[in-house]
């Protein structure tokens, strides 16, 4: 027997800013949408310039992220990739870091995060500021 999926794209606006944007809230309704029990949540982002953490928010861990990664992949001219605005280059080399995917456990309908663990959407391209993102839901 192959279990069923439950999947919904929906749009997200980062605007132009460096972004960690919790996507927490709309995972749980779209898993009661889907009237989930047992299974797993998987959380896709088809961008070649974002990427999904799992993370504490709220408590300056989502801007102790964007500040690592501007360490880790600074916005200055090292990048081959040029087209869009300076160190654009780095954004292609984020999903590198973290990842354009997350896949979460769910039990009872309810995701098995931890106690401070929030899903969310990593954007440093400012260029884009609309990103589309895929929930799907397999129940098991």
């Amino acid at each position: 027997m192959i279990p069923d999926m439950y999947s919904e794209e929906f749009q997200i606006r980062t605007g132009s800013q460096e972004v960690v944007h919790d996507l927490t809230d709309v995972c749980r309704r779209f898993l009661s949408d889907a009237d989930a029990s047992d299974g797993l949540l998987h959380v896709w982002v088809p961008h070649a310039t974002a990427g999904l953490a799992v993370i504490e928010t709220g408590a300056g861990s989502d801007d102790d992220l964007l500040t690592a990664l501007g360490d880790l992949l600074p916005k200055d001219n090292r990048w081959q990739h040029r087209h869009g605005s300076p160190g654009h280059g780095r954004d292609h080399v984020l999903p590198a870091f973290l990842p354009p995917y997350a896949s979460v456990p769910v039990l009872d309908g309810r995701m098995a995060l931890g106690t401070w663990q929030s899903v969310c959407l990593v954007d440093t391209n400012g260029d884009n500021p609309v990103r589309t993102v895929r929930l799907s839901f397999l129940a098991g």
